[in-house]
């Protein structure tokens, strides 16, 4: 049976690092693999996913109208698809991660999806909050704070390096607008 795999963590934790090893290791055995990312991420510009080690691949854009199914269904058709791998995953639509659940219950193709699963305000992006209650195998991937401890927050800085604690959920950026920290020193931040 295959399933929907949702890897998740604060910033930096090497997500993207991690999706295109998996990528990879089905390349390497002549598998084919399907990549996508949400059209709303534009750092490393459009249709790339690319890590802060410097790997990097081309993916399928995403528009959150855009049916990840019928992509799928139409590409396996064409020639077997072994893996399907979504990056910063957050940004996917609940109706996207319901698409995601049919690749992997009726094309039985694993769905290996990657991202944040809260915010700069601590809060749940749409495409996470679905993926922790649909996925069949939640995976946290670990970074570290400033302190040693496991990052779970994202705070968001301003141009002065001060945390951030308002603004729009999206505002896409990396270390220069975003620093991963624990608990503790998010809240500190913030005081």
């Amino acid at each position: 049976m295959s399933k929907v795999y949702f890897y998740y963590s604060a910033m930096n934790a090497g997500k993207s690092t991690v999706l295109l090893q998996s990528s990879y290791n089905y390349h390497e055995r002549g598998m084919r693999t399907l990549l996508f990312t949400p059209a709303i991420d534009t750092r490393s510009g459009t249709g790339l996913i690319k890590s802060r080690i410097g790997l990097e691949a081309t993916a399928m854009v995403l528009q959150a109208s855009e049916d990840i199914f019928a992509h799928v269904k139409a590409a396996h058709a064409a020639q077997p698809v072994a893996c399907v791998l979504v990056d910063e995953a957050q940004f996917l639509t609940r109706a996207q991660v319901e698409q995601c659940t049919e690749i992997a219950d009726q094309l039985r193709i694993p769905v290996l999806c990657y991202g944040l699963r809260t915010d700069f305000q601590a809060q749940l992006f749409p495409g996470s909050a679905a993926l922790l209650a649909l996925a069949d195998n939640l995976i946290e991937l670990k970074t570290i704070c400033h302190c040693g401890r496991k990052a779970t927050m994202n705070l968001r800085v301003g141009p002065d390096g001060r945390g951030l604690r308002e603004g729009a959920q999206v505002e896409i950026g990396g270390n220069d607008r975003y620093v991963a920290m624990c608990r503790r020193h998010y809240k500190e931040a913030l005081a």
